[in-house]
């Protein structure tokens, strides 16, 4: 298998792991994705952020600058309304930003959410709200611990 990796921006030092599939995205200087992970069309990653492995980033998220995604995170952009899939209705996605210098532990899932700068979440955490303060978070769904030093 290999990669693919078409139509997108990319700053300079960019480099990646086959194998993966990125399209349609813009990508900031410095970022590293790993192996088997995809990145759907619309989606911004700033600079310095750090993509590893088996990785899901769906369409039009906004990931900033010095971030890092642990091995197996996934984010959603269908908010499953009504306990149904949208099948392509972009009208009932949700969009997902996250702020810089966020560290997201492996195999978490992000939900439609936005997350502030100068965040941790936890290994295996589901975010499933807003997060607006800074500090670490953890568990099902995600809940704050305690502040942490920038």
């Amino acid at each position: 298998m290999k990669a693919e990796v078409r139509s997108n921006t990319v700053g300079s030092g960019f480099k990646y792991v086959e194998p993966c599939n990125i399209y349609g995205c813009e990508i900031g200087d410095n970022v590293f994705i790993g192996p088997f992970v995809e990145i759907q069309r619309g989606t911004v990653i700033g600079k310095n952020s750090r993509i590893q492995s088996h990785s899901f980033i769906c369409e039009d998220t906004v990931i900033g600058d010095d971030c890092f995604i642990g091995h197996g995170v996934v984010f959603v952009n269908d908010k499953f309304t009504g306990g149904k899939r949208a099948f392509g209705d972009r009208s009932k996605w949700g969009k997902v930003v996250i702020g810089n210098s966020v560290n997201i532990g492996s195999n978490s899932t992000i939900m439609p959410v936005r997350i502030t700068d100068n965040v941790t979440i936890g290994a295996g955490s589901v975010v499933t709200k807003d997060i607006m303060r800074k500090g670490i978070y953890a568990g099902n769904p995600a809940r704050f611990l305690k502040e942490c030093d920038e």
